[in-house]
């Protein structure tokens, strides 16, 4: 404790001589009055939020719907899946056209309804755009596939046979691995990253490029306020495909992330469609390191708005993750964003397993506890907050115990790759089912009727048994509920600038069970503790707490005596230092 003690002193003795300087970096900064560095952005999985005409698949009436609901969580905006025609190889993740939406989710004039209703209520949209591959039923990719002469040929990467197989590339989907996919038509190879569904796009090809500014122009002009690029760190490629270093795959990052020539896609792209319109821009990925990500975000390079990166997400293993480590990941990242560029923070999205399943603790005893406290971390740290719909009920995974039980082309594909690999299989389907992406694209829980009122039909993928006792009408009753607690935590970031703009200042690093920070604003200070443990965790602070005021606690009044606090299992709270 004596460590953590003095650690945490020389921490505040640090951060008092540079007092100054932030303060005049983050006045410049909320000068800027970006919309999107104080919104709370609330990610919806069309499939799986509301269904209105009983096929078992949400739709853009069904948010229509719930926007009254959405608009009472507190948040600005909405981050919507693709909704574009595609034959869902990849529910979505595969575009077959661009400009017209997938009939599950209803019309364009459902989508211009949304849109103008979301506008209405100060909501904004935020589109997937999914353009470093398409769907092999493309238009695009149909004339490209049918004669190397096609004027479309060099929108995708093609390698002719008579050249010998070009040199391997790792596929994310691929149920052997394998990018390269052989086609007669022509005798040739094209290249996917992920499944052989999506080839991907040749970005070295203006006239692909302009295609995508078009497209992006179109929504644009019907009056969207943001793009999120997926995959986008991938897009370009060193076409002379040259041989990789065996092994490569364990760390593809490295070689498929920011590559050259996409800064210059990003400043055309820039050009083209973002300094047209006010919109917000981020892509999937932040690249291999903190320089990557800077050359991605910083404003004077004219690309992204802000970096959206995978570390911390990432650390949540079947196995257990180290909060010390969890600390450092998002310290760091804090620390090289303090004065320059901007962050996301989030810890699940529609490729991750539920939020309270893997980063908290789902058993009936702590749930509740534990997913408040990771929504006040999401909600009271640096950066712009994007938060996975059912995360504000507390929704947790469920128990598939066959393959069959899965929808999702990466779990059925890696399964029979891990099967062809002499895998423990055992073992790789305990792992599957702690982080499947099936379990955070299961139905919307909104009340204890059949299919938890999401649809009724039969669902796409199947309602968690326990939408009982987890749902939305149920929480709405309860002041104490998990979605109570999120609607004061937005409530509260919102009320408090200090919690948008605010200097980030870890204190006890080494502590192995609570996470605590301070938040300084313009002469107000607010010191967030949470106990990420099922056992009562003590700490010492390096200041006198007796005269602060509690703003927010998910479960009881914080224990504390001058400078010595005792949270009990998985509490959260923030108080007003001054």
């Amino acid at each position: 404790m004596m460590k953590n003690y003095i650690t945490s002193i020389f921490l505040l003795l640090v951060l008092g001589q540079c007092t100054q300087h932030a303060e005049t970096t983050q006045k410049s900064m909320i000068k800027k009055e970006n919309w999107w560095k104080e919104s709370i952005i609330y990610q919806i999985y069309p499939r799986s939020f509301k269904d209105t005409n009983g096929d078992g698949i949400g739709d853009l009436k069904g948010i229509v719907e719930q926007l009254d609901y959405i608009q009472n969580l507190g948040v600005d905006a909405i981050w919507l899946n693709p909704i574009y025609s595609s034959p869902n190889e990849d529910n979505g993740y595969d575009v077959s056209d661009y400009r017209a939406i997938q009939p599950d989710f209803g019309s364009m004039d459902d989508f211009d309804t949304l849109l103008a209703e979301m506008h209405k209520r100060g909501l904004k949209l935020i589109m997937d755009v999914v353009v470093n591959h398409s769907s092999d039923e493309h238009e695009w990719f149909k004339q490209s596939r049918s004669s190397r002469t096609s004027p479309f040929r060099q929108y995708y990467h093609w390698w002719p046979a008579e050249k010998g197989k070009p040199n391997y590339r790792y596929s994310l989907f691929d149920t052997k691995g394998d990018a390269w996919k052989y086609d007669s038509l022509t005798d040739a190879y094209y290249l996917h990253y992920f499944s052989q569904k999506q080839p991907d796009l040749n970005w070295e090809n203006p006239k692909l490029r302009q295609e995508i500014y078009d497209i992006m122009t179109f929504w644009a002009e019907k009056g969207v306020d943001g793009f999120r690029l997926d995959a986008f760190q991938f897009a370009a490629k060193d076409t002379t495909f040259p041989a990789f270093p065996t092994g490569f795959e364990k760390n593809f990052i490295d070689y498929y992330a920011m590559q050259e020539g996409l800064h210059l896609y990003l400043k055309e792209m820039h050009k083209e469609v973002f300094s047209k319109y006010d919109v917000m821009s981020v892509a999937e990925g932040a690249g291999r390191n903190f320089k990557d990500a800077h050359e991605l975000v910083d404003e004077d390079r004219n690309e992204l708005n802000m970096a959206y990166a995978f570390e911390g997400v990432d650390l949540a293993k079947y196995e257990g993750y180290s909060l010390v480590n969890f600390k450092k990941v998002f310290s760091r990242w804090d620390s090289a964003f303090s004065e320059k560029g901007w962050l996301s923070i989030f810890l699940a999205n529609h490729d991750q397993a539920r939020l309270v399943s893997r980063f908290g603790n789902d058993s009936p005893a702590y749930r509740e506890a534990s997913a408040k406290l990771l929504n006040t971390f999401i909600l009271s740290m640096r950066g712009t907050p994007y938060c996975y719909y059912g995360d504000e009920l507390g929704m947790t995974n469920q128990t598939f115990k066959r393959i069959d039980q899965y929808q999702d082309i990466a779990a059925r594909n890696g399964y029979q790759k891990a099967l062809a690999e002499g895998e423990d299989m055992e073992l790789y389907m305990k792992k599957l089912n702690f982080g499947s992406r099936d379990h955070g694209r299961s139905p919307m829980q909104w009340n204890a009727s059949a299919q938890a009122g999401f649809t009724n039909g039969k669902p796409w993928l199947p309602v968690n048994p326990n939408f009982k006792k987890i749902n939305v009408q149920l929480q709405e009753k309860d002041p104490n509920s998990v979605l109570n607690h999120f609607k004061k935590m937005t409530a509260l970031r919102k009320e408090n600038p200090t919690l948008v703009y605010g200097r980030y200042t870890l204190l006890s690093p080494d502590h192995p069970a609570i996470y605590a920070y301070t938040r300084s604003w313009e002469g107000t200070q607010f010191l967030v503790l949470l106990n990420f443990s099922d056992q009562a965790s003590s700490l010492n602070l390096p200041m006198d707490i007796s005269d602060a005021q509690q703003l927010i606690s998910n479960t009881d009044q914080l224990v504390r005596n001058g400078t010595a606090v005792t949270l009990s299992p998985y509490q959260s709270v923030i108080l007003k230092i001054k």
